[in-house]
């Protein structure tokens, strides 16, 4: 069974790299500090109409990423 939370199969692309890795390649530091803040927002904000529990859990991964890369 697929994890769409943690390792969603339609993220992948054809050479094994998730599109998360390749954003960050993309981004400054702020620009992706941002990225995965704006992601915990719009997760956290929909979830009742779309995803319910699934979309926490999305957001918790986007928050989780964001701790991480944060430099304080």
């Amino acid at each position: 069974m697929s994890d769409t939370v943690n390792n969603p199969e339609h993220y992948k692309g054809d050479h094994g790299i998730e599109c998360i890795q390749a954003i960050s390649a993309q981004l400054s530091q702020e620009e992706y500090e941002g990225y995965l803040r704006g992601n915990v927002v719009k997760y956290v904000w929909r979830y009742r109409q779309k995803g319910g529990r699934e979309s926490l859990r999305k957001a918790r991964w986007y928050l989780d990423r964001l701790i991480e890369v944060t430099t304080e």
